[in-house]
This record gives structure tokens, sequence and C-alpha cells, in this order.
């Protein structure tokens, strides 16, 4: 049993969300939230698997919401529910640690779906709109300084095979186009993945490209 915590500051979008969860014989709400600052003490109080998280709320954000769930390092997983596909605070929002993103617009089968994929631990942005959200809004990354910038320490632990996966991890790869270009199989892709997000402290996929581009090792195109 998959349990969810809904936050929207609508009442009638949380009330839609309710009715198509509740037809899932695999799903629990578990509580709902208009606000993030209470979606932070539900998530810490109801220990949910996903938080359904709108961006756009009163007070405590969506992001804000997100990045101090996700700082608890419990098992809440956060899907971000935005209005457009490349809104700017849907990249900050997987940059606050969301394991995915989905437009409000999605079909009930994609929703459920993305909220299935969290909470088993995959990320539900597709690899090629996940390069295509961090091209659009590379510009919130820092400015790369004049001289060389200094080792991170995130990559120290990689071997130079999981350094050249996670580079093109980061430019939209998927698993299956890493196996036949790198002439691997796809089970050793896969654990050469997991070992790249065990090692690096990423919580998925998503979490991968975005260290991928925070750290140089891809630049937008």
């Amino acid at each position: 049993m998959t349990t969810v915590l809904i936050v929207d500051d609508q009442p009638l979008q949380r009330l839609g969300f309710r009715m198509l969860l509740e037809s899932q014989d695999d799903m629990e709400i578990v509580g709902e939230a208009g606000n993030g600052t209470d979606a932070v003490r539900l998530a810490a109080q109801l220990r949910p698997d996903v938080a359904l998280m709108d961006i756009r709320m009163p007070g405590l954000d969506g992001i804000d919401a997100t990045r101090r769930i996700v700082a608890t390092g419990d098992r809440t997983r956060v899907l971000i529910l935005t209005t457009f596909d490349l809104d700017e605070y849907a990249y900050e929002g997987l940059r606050a640690g969301a394991s995915g993103f989905l437009v409000k617009d999605a079909l009930p089968d994609e929703l459920l779906a993305g909220i299935r994929a969290v909470a088993s631990g995959d990320a539900v942005v597709a690899p090629s709109l996940t390069r295509r959200l961090l091209d659009a809004y590379a510009h919130h990354l820092p400015p790369t300084p004049g001289c060389p910038a200094a080792p991170d320490p995130r990559l120290a632990q990689l071997t130079e095979r999981e350094r050249e996966i996670l580079t093109v991890i980061g430019q939209g790869w998927t698993n299956t186009e890493i196996a036949e270009r790198l002439h691997l199989a796809e089970s050793t892709v896969k654990t050469h993945v997991g070992r790249i997000l065990a090692k690096t402290g990423a919580r998925d996929r998503v979490q991968a490209v975005i260290l991928a581009y925070d750290t140089r090792l891809v630049s937008p195109s």
C-alpha cells in the first residue's frame, strides 16, 4: 500500500486528487495540507511514502516545503505538481530534492504511474524532459569562476566508468542507450547507476542529472 499526502491550496484540486487516489486499491491517502507549513508538519507526523506537492501556495511554498521534508532524511519522497512543464519553480523543486514533477493536466494514469514510480524509488521525469528542463533554466546554476573549480567531493568516490556513466545520464541517455553506445549489458548499467546513486548520495536519477550539471560534468546545450 502506497501512502500519500496531498498538498495543494485549492480545496477542489485536493478533492479531485482524493477521488482519483481513493479509486486505487494500492493507495491510501493519509492526510491533506493546504500550505507548505502544514505539509512539513504532516509529513513528519504521518511519514507518507509520497507527498504530492503543489508549488505556489501562501506562506511556505512547495519548494521550501520540499527542501525541509527531504532534509529530514525520512522516507517521504516528493512529487512536484506544476502548471507548466518548463516552470522555473519546478526546476527549483527538483533541486530542493523532489523525486520528479508532473504537470497538473497530466492524464490520471500518468499521475498514478508517477506516484507509484516515486514510491518505488524511481524518478518520474523522463531523461529527455529533464535535460530540456535543466537546459531551459541553467542560468539558475552558480556562475563558473574564472579559475578551475576544486574537484567536487561527491565525485571523488566514483570510478572512471561511473563518472562516464554519470556524464551521459546528465546528457539524457536512458539505460538502454548507455548499454548500446558503451557496449555494456543493461544489467551492468543498472548496477553502475545504483553505485553512482549510493556513492554520491543522490536519491534518484533526477538528482543524478542535477549533480552532473552542478559539478559541470555536463554543460547546457
